[in-house]
């Protein structure tokens, strides 16, 4: 009777060694490809010569130094605030509009193919535009950011309204629930997974725009770095730079998993594992 008491522990303590032996085995694998790429990127920089592709220590050395003398950590502080400013302000309308033009089918329909193209258009031709209107500090870079930002998200937030069941929606009707409720305990919920999807995409391209931007026209910023680097021919400063932008967009990506973890706690174990693998 004592072995069959204690049974039912057993399955969770073995699926927790397996989840942590399946982390390990991600993180090792992840740390073989590190070092290939990085063995990779040493036989180039033998190869070709050092003056085409800066050798990884020489990378790492620059970095250093602009760490301990605040240059890189001051044009990666420019743009890490246009990104996330950026962010910011092109997710949260593109979550809230979904959900409002839920009940207005006409509306949606109407502005659909506006919102395609939209979608569609290559932000990097609006970046003069923006520069035009805005000038050539922060804010033209936010808005180049935040429309970037807002279509990816859009669609992801709609996907997940539309993927809604009705008939969760009427059973909650039946039982008594106002539409504050249904929103609430159901169409929320249900779309908050590919919220958070269209988040973890639409992160990197935000860092990308800013830093697209900045190429074009600024006078700071890990795309000016990049220019700069470019026109004197300096590649491991190139390097640097772009060590800098991963670092950023792997801080990012940090950051909207953590949240998406706290968010989504209710969520089974094998759901999450197959929403990360989207």
């Amino acid at each position: 009777m004592a072995s069959l008491e204690h049974s039912p522990a057993s399955p969770p303590a073995a699926s927790d060694s397996g989840r942590l032996l399946d982390r390990l085995r991600s993180r090792s694998d992840q740390v073989i490809v590190l070092v290939l790429l990085f063995a990779i990127w040493q036989a180039l920089s033998l190869w070709l010569g050092e003056y085409w592709v800066g050798s990884p220590w020489l990378v790492v050395t620059r970095f250093y130094a602009g760490l301990v003398d605040g240059s890189v950590l001051y044009h990666a502080y420019y743009t890490f605030a246009e990104a996330v400013i950026g962010f910011v302000l092109g997710a949260i309308p593109a979550v809230l509009l979904p959900f409002a033009l839920r009940r207005l089918p006409i509306v949606t329909a109407v502005l659909d193919p506006f919102m395609v193209g939209g979608y569609g258009a290559p932000k990097l031709a609006l970046a003069p535009l923006f520069i035009l209107w805005f000038g050539i500090g922060i804010e033209s870079k936010i808005a180049l950011v935040a429309i970037t930002v807002f279509f990816i998200v859009y669609f992801s937030a709609l996907a997940g309204v539309r993927a809604l069941d009705t008939r969760l929606v009427q059973m909650a009707q039946v039982a008594g629930a106002n539409e504050r409720d249904v929103a609430r305990h159901i169409i929320f919920p249900g779309a908050v997974p590919y919220v958070f999807t269209g988040l973890r995409i639409a992160m990197p391209y935000s860092i990308g725009g800013a830093v697209v931007a900045e190429i074009i026209s600024a006078n700071r910023g890990l795309g000016y770095l990049v220019q700069l680097s470019a026109m004197n021919f300096d590649t491991t400063g190139v390097f640097v730079a772009l060590i800098a932008v991963t670092l950023i967009v792997f801080i990012c990506n940090g950051a909207v998993d953590f949240a998406e973890r706290r968010l989504l706690r209710w969520r089974p174990a094998s759901d999450a594992k197959l929403q990360a693998s989207v």
